[in-house]
C-alpha cells in the first residue's frame, strides 16, 4: 500500500507551512500555517496555503496533526475549519494557542491535546509526538507509523542541551526511530545555511538580564508573543530589578494566560499590572512586555516608534529591547521601527548592535547530528526559502541519504514498495490571499492593479456629451490622486485631446463604451507624452 506526501505550503517561503500525508485514500494534515504578506502585497492581511486539493476530497479528510502553536503552522485553522471542522490533534499549548482564533471564527472546533510520547491511533494513521526544543514550549515532531514505514516530520527544532524548560530535543526517541527503521524524513531548514550549533536559550538569560538591570528609565522589551522562554527571561530580570510588568498586545495579553494556566511560565501576580496602572508609577520602576518586533504596522511598538499609540508615549531615556530577528521580508519595516524608536530618544538594543536573540531553527551541524541519529532512507527539506531547502538537501546527499528529494510547494512524494518518487506540480500551491473578508487567489489581479495605482496614480477624466450632435457640453474636467503636485499643464494638454478626438466621431448617437474609449486613450497619450508614465485613467462620459 502506496504512501503519499503532498507539500501546500512552506517549501520555498517563511510561512504557510502545510502538508497531506495519504494511506488508504484517507489524508491527514500536518500543520496548518499562514504566512504574513511582503511589502508587495498591498492591502492584504494574510496568506494562506491552497487547500483546494483538500476541499475537493471533503469526505477524505481525517484529522489535523500539529507540531507546535506558531501562527506560521496554526494560523490558517480558522479558514480552513470553516470549511472542514475535523480533529486537530497536537500538545496542550498548540491547541490552547490555536483554540482563540478559532472560536472568534465562529468554529467550535475539536480540539485534541494529546502528550507526547504515546501513540495515537485516528481512522488508517497511528502517529506520536516526540518533544523537540524550539522558540516555543511544547514543540514537537511527528512520527507516522505507515504501511511503508515510520515517516519523521522534524517539526521546528535545535538541539538545546539547556532549553529554559528543561525539555530538550528527545534525541533517545527519535534514534530509537532510526533504528526501527525510518522510511522517510522531513527535517526544518530554515538554518542549513549557518556553520555550527545555535547557542542555548537559556545562554541568552544573562544578556538580557544585564540590559533590563542596567536600564535607568523606563524598560519597554518586544518580543514574539508565543516566544513564552524568552517572556519568561524578560520578566524574571525585571522582577529581580524590582520593576513592575504590563503585557501589550493582543496576542501577547492572550497568549500569556494561556501558558500560566498549562504551568510553562511562572509570573508572580503581584508584579502584574495594568497599563493604565503601570504609567502611574516612576518610569524606573517600569517594564512593558509588548507584541511588534517584527515592525508590524499596528502592533505596540509600532505605534510606540511613530507616535501613536494610546497609551505608552517613548521619551528620552526609555529602553527599548527588541529581542527578534526579522523574518525575510520585515527587514526594513524593523528598521524603520528601530530609527522611530532612536529620533524620540530611546537607547534600543536589537539583534544588530547586541545579544538579545537566538534562533530557535537548529544550525548545519544540528542538522547533521538529527540525519545521523535517525539515519533515514529517503529525505526531504522543508521549512524555508528554496535557498535554505537546497542546503539541506546537498547536506542530506552529503551525509550519504540514499533518497534526497528537493521539493517545491505543490511537489509530492510518493513512497510505495521499497521505493520512492518525485512528482512535480502534483497538487495546486498557490498563495491564497485574505484580503478584509475576501479569501481567494483572485486578489492577485487586484493587487496588481493596487501596484500601478501606487506607482502611477489615477486620473478620473469627466466630460458630458450631447448624444445626439456629438456636442461637449460640459468639460472635459480632469482630477487626480497620486499623480503629480501641479497637473494643469498636462490636464489642459489632455482636455484638449479628448475634445479633438471625440470630434473624430462621425455618427451619433454613438456607442456610450465607444465614446470612453476615445476619452481614456486621448487622456492615456497626453499624460505619457508629458510625464513618460502610464497612468490609470479612468473616463465618466455624461449622456446629456
Amino acid at each position: 500500500m502506496s504512501v503519499r506526501i503532498a507539500f501546500l505550503g512552506g517549501l520555498g517561503d517563511i510561512g504557510r507551512n502545510s502538508a497531506t500525508i495519504e494511506i488508504d485514500g484517507k489524508l491527514a494534515l500536518i500543520d496548518c500555517g499562514l504566512m504574513f504578506p511582503e511589502e508587495d502585497m498591498l492591502g492584504v492581511d494574510l496568506v494562506l496555503p491552497d487547500f483546494s486539493s483538500i476541499l475537493e476530497r471533503a469526505g477524505d479528510l481525517e484529522c489535523i496533526v500539529l507540531t507546535h502553536g506558531h501562527e506560521d503552522h496554526v494560523g490558517a485553522l480558522p479558514y480552513l475549519l470553516a470549511e472542514l471542522n475535523v480533529p486537530v490533534y497536537g500538545t496542550e499549548l498548540a491547541v490552547g494557542l490555536a483554540r482563540g482564533r478559532i472560536e472568534e471564527a465562529g468554529v467550535t472546533p475539536d480540539l485534541r491535546p494529546v502528550p507526547t510520547g504515546e501513540w495515537v491511533e485516528h481512522g488508517p494513521f497511528r502517529f506520536e509526538l516526540v518533544p523537540v526544543s524550539h522558540s516555543i514550549p511544547q514543540g514537537a515532531g511527528i512520527a507516522f507509523d505507515t504501511p511503508e514505514g515510520i515517516i519523521v516530520h522534524s517539526g521546528d527544532f535545535k538541539l538545546d542541551p539547556t532549553p529554559v524548560d528543561g525539555v530538550p530535543t528527545d534525541l533517545p526517541e527519535f534514534a530509537a526511530l532510526g533504528t526501527r527503521g525510518v522510511r522517510l524524513l522531513m527535517a526544518d531548514s530554515t538554518n542549513a545555511e549557518d556553520p555550527g550549533f545555535v547557542p542555548s536559550e537559556s545562554s541568552l538569560g544573562k544578556h538580557l538580564y544585564e540590559i533590563v538591570v542596567e536600564a535607568s528609565g523606563r524598560l519597554i522589551a518586544a518580543c514574539f508573543a508565543s516566544h513564552l522562554h524568552r517572556v519568561q527571561q524578560i520578566v524574571d530580570a525585571a522582577v529581580d530589578a524590582n520593576r513592575y510588568v504590563a503585557f501589550l498586545g493582543r496576542s501577547m495579553q492572550r497568549n500569556v494566560p494561556i501558558a500560566e494556566s498549562l504551568g510553562l511560565i511562572d509570573i508572580p501576580p503581584d508584579r502584574v499590572l495594568p497599563i493604565e496602572e503601570l504609567l502611574e508609577l516612576p518610569p524606573e520602576e517600569t517594564a512593558i512586555v509588548s507584541t511588534g518586533s517584527q515592525g508590524e504596522p499596528l502592533a505596540a511598538l509600532s505605534l510606540m516608534a511613530n507616535g501613536s499609540h494610546k497609551w505608552v508615549t517613548i521619551e528620552e531615556g526609555d529602553t527599548v529591547l527588541i529581542s527578534a530577528r526579522p523574518i525575510p521580508g520585515n527587514e526594513t519595516k524593523v528598521s524603520r521601527v528601530i530609527n522611530g524608536l532612536l529620533r524620540r530618544g530611546a537607547d534600543v538594543y536589537h539583534g544588530e548592535n547586541a545579544t538579545v536573540h537566538v534562533s530557535g531553527h537548529g544550525a548545519r551541524e544540528e542538522l547533521k547530528t538529527f540525519i545521523n541519529v535517525i539515519r533515514p532512507q529517503a529525505f526531504v527539506p522543508v521549512h524555508g526559502e528554496f535557498r535554505h531547502l537546497a542546503a539541506h538537501a546537498a547536506l542530506a546527499e552529503e551525509m550519504r541519504v540514499p533518497e534526497v528529494h528537493l521539493c517545491e510547494d505543490g511537489d509530492a512524494v510518493v513512497l510505495d514498495g521499497g521505493e520512492s518518487e518525485h512528482i512535480r506540480g502534483a497538487v495546486p500551491a498557490r498563495h491564497v490571499f485574505v484580503d478584509g473578508l475576501g479569501v481567494g487567489e483572485t486578489v492577485q489581479g487586484v493587487i496588481r492593479d493596487r501596484k500601478h495605482l501606487a506607482e502611477d496614480g489615477v486620473v478620473i477624466v469627466t466630460v458630458g456629451v450631447d448624444m445626439q450632435t456629438g456636442e461637449v457640453v460640459q468639460g472635459p474636467d480632469l482630477e487626480s490622486h497620486g499623480f503629480m503636485d501641479d497637473p494643469s499643464e498636462v490636464f489642459a494638454a489632455a482636455a484638449g485631446l479628448v475634445r479633438e478626438e471625440l470630434a473624430t466621431i462621425d455618427r451619433w448617437p454613438a456607442d456610450h463604451e465607444h465614446l470612453r474609449g476615445k476619452v481614456r486613450a486621448a487622456t492615456r497619450r497626453a499624460v505619457r507624452s508629458a510625464t513618460a508614465r502610464r497612468t490609470v485613467v479612468v473616463p465618466i462620459v455624461i449622456e446629456v
